[in-house]
């Protein structure tokens, strides 16, 4: 079904990110993941514009294009009494900013 697919997930080590990579690899998809964790394919921090620009160039360079972009990754979850000025903005830059950047980054191979 998803064979000669390639699927990117955001925060695809563990959790609910990680089940998404196994399903769509069981379907034959390639799934290339970046997570802060280790995983088999990137090891690297969404909120940083430089790791996402390298992540899509291994992506594109390895695949030629993408299929399909889950934006997977977590932000930092606090309430408005537990967060800091710096941890509300790593939160944006995982939740908005880096889902917005890899679809541009991306957007000419789809």
């Amino acid at each position: 079904m998803f064979t000669n697919k390639v699927a990117v997930v955001t925060g695809g080590a563990k959790g609910i990110g990680r089940a998404i990579a196994q399903e769509f690899r069981k379907a034959g998809a390639a799934v290339c993941v970046i997570d802060l964790l280790p995983n088999e394919y990137f090891v690297g921090d969404v909120s940083d514009k430089a790791v996402l620009e390298e992540f899509a160039r291994k992506v594109i360079t390895e695949h030629g294009h993408v299929d399909c972009l889950i934006n997977n990754a977590l932000p930092l979850m606090k309430g408005i009494d537990a967060c800091s000025w710096e941890e509300f903005n790593y939160a944006l830059r995982v939740g908005v900013t880096a889902p917005f950047y890899l679809t541009k980054l991306f957007a000419p191979h789809f």
